[in-house]
């Protein structure tokens, strides 16, 4: 056989495996959402660094060489959520590249229960707005086109117990006014990569000035959006904007309207208004399922901390013996 035409099928196989290769490492990326995808990467270039002023390989690391950047990021005042993320990612980076995670050491395991012990676990989560918060923040939002937003945002947003990505990313296509209330469908979520969506119901408010969906009416009504972002900027000058809003705009807008009622903003984020739906729920009764239908929770570890905390007065002890 000819020596050029065996060349040319070699060379031919090659790329085709190269093209299959970049396929499916563009597969695993899609496989997890944008931002821990970022964090993932913010991650390792992180411990890359760490490695290289240090004249150690970052890869494929040694287990020692990982134990030693733990206990220097918790040295540093790092929390342990963000130490375990770190642990992940460098993991994730080895096996992704044919390499054996040095995480599942045993070295690395001690040193990472040893932190663990030290410098704790319990996550430092931002304070919830609860319902008493919310209707004191929403009569300080003005009579404007940015007040109309502001309300409708808060209230969706709220209600809907959205995560801040699912908030700004919605359309006016996705929403659907009923007799009951509102329907949101979420194409994509943190918990939903494959795309298969969800409905959200958000029924109607027992008082107008806090119904979240006489507030998205009033929004749509006034501005005319009639597709597109559903959630717009809003200039001095009355123009609306064509595109969503940022993550950290809706962040400010929350810290904006706590510190208007006198509370510490540092202590609120825009995850507020999901935490606080969950714990303002669970001081009314509502039950541990009823709650994860509509904040979308797959794991019922976390909804049951924000069931504990509504409990902290409503089924207290101390209250029952007379002090």
């Amino acid at each position: 056989m000819d020596e050029s035409l065996i060349y040319h099928e070699s060379t031919k196989v090659d790329t085709q495996l190269s093209n299959l290769m970049e396929s499916a490492s563009e597969y695993v990326r899609r496989s997890k959402a944008k931002n821990t995808i970022k964090a993932y990467q913010s991650d390792w270039q992180s411990f890359s660094r760490w490695c290289k002023t240090r004249g150690l390989c970052s890869l494929p690391a040694e287990p020692r060489v990982v134990a030693l950047y733990l206990s220097d990021m918790a040295d540093l005042g790092y929390k342990a959520s963000t130490i375990g993320r770190h642990m992940i990612s460098i993991g994730l980076a080895h096996k992704t590249r044919g390499h054996a995670s040095p995480t599942s050491d045993e070295t690395v395991k001690a040193v990472w229960r040893g932190i663990r012990n030290t410098i704790g676990v319990a996550p430092n989560g931002k304070s919830p707005v609860l319902v008493e918060d919310l209707r004191r923040m929403l009569q300080h939002a003005p009579n404007d086109l940015m007040g109309l937003r502001d309300r409708a945002l808060l209230l969706i947003g709220f209600a809907g117990a959205f995560r801040r990505s699912e908030l700004i990313s919605l359309n006016v296509e996705d929403i659907e006014f009923t007799r009951e209330g509102l329907v949101i469908t979420l194409r994509r979520s943190k918990t939903d990569q494959a795309g298969e969506g969800r409905k959200v119901g958000i029924p109607y408010g027992s008082f107008i000035e806090t119904c979240p969906v006489r507030a998205l009416q009033a929004w749509l009504e006034v501005t005319g959006i009639e597709s597109g972002a559903l959630f717009r900027h809003v200039t001095k000058g009355r123009q609306i904007g064509t595109t969503h809003l940022s993550d950290k705009t809706v962040a400010r807008i929350v810290k904006k309207y706590v510190e208007r009622i006198g509370l510490d903003k540092r202590r609120f984020a825009y995850h507020s208004l999901r935490a606080g739906l969950a714990t303002s729920a669970a001081m009314a009764g509502a039950s541990e399922r009823d709650i994860m239908a509509q904040t979308g929770h797959k794991n019922p570890m976390m909804v049951r901390r924000y069931i504990r905390d509504g409990n902290l007065f409503r089924s207290n002890a101390a209250a029952r013996i007379g002090l």
